[in-house]
């Protein structure tokens, strides 16, 4: 007998707990934790094309700047690149493994390694030439200063 999925479960794709030992499919295998229990089933590695991850941030402004953070743990100063506009920034990088292990001796496997990029509209135009990054413990934050577009500049006129 089938049991009628949620709203919830049918949008998601989400399994419910109880059934979850039995799901697995041909490109799939069921991997043991220390309980001895089968857990997640883990893709197997057949990537016809590299898919980038899209990278979280948090976004924030003070009166005179918006400031981007975004973790980028693993990733070196070299491997990042910022790219802003007076309205946009975007972020691109790789994460690189630096030691090769076997699909079979995992446990978990929920780390992201790979290509990562991030395009933000800002909600205002800022000051690119101004702007400053920093990383400090796997945090990189993007100093952006916002241009004071309410600000009235007074033209001379040149007698021609």
């Amino acid at each position: 007998m089938s049991k009628t999925r949620s709203f919830f479960e049918r949008l998601t794709g989400s399994i419910p707990a109880d059934e979850f030992d039995d799901v697995t499919t041909e490109n799939e295998k069921p991997i043991m934790s220390s309980l001895g229990r089968h857990h997640t089933p883990i893709q197997e590695e057949t990537p016809l094309h590299e898919e980038e991850a899209q990278l979280t941030i948090d976004m924030h402004q003070t009166p005179d700047e918006i400031i981007i953070e975004a973790m980028v743990a693993g990733v070196k100063p070299e491997d990042l690149d910022v790219s802003i506009t007076q309205d946009m920034v975007t972020l691109k990088g790789k994460r690189t493994k630096s030691a090769t292990v076997q699909q079979d001796n995992y446990y978990y496997q929920e780390l992201y390694w790979g290509g990562f990029s991030r395009s933000i509209l800002l909600p205002q135009e800022v000051d690119s030439e101004e702007a400053e990054a920093t990383m400090k413990h796997g945090l990189l934050t993007i100093r952006l200063p916002k241009l004071d577009t309410m600000k009235v500049q007074k033209l001379k006129i040149k007698n021609g």
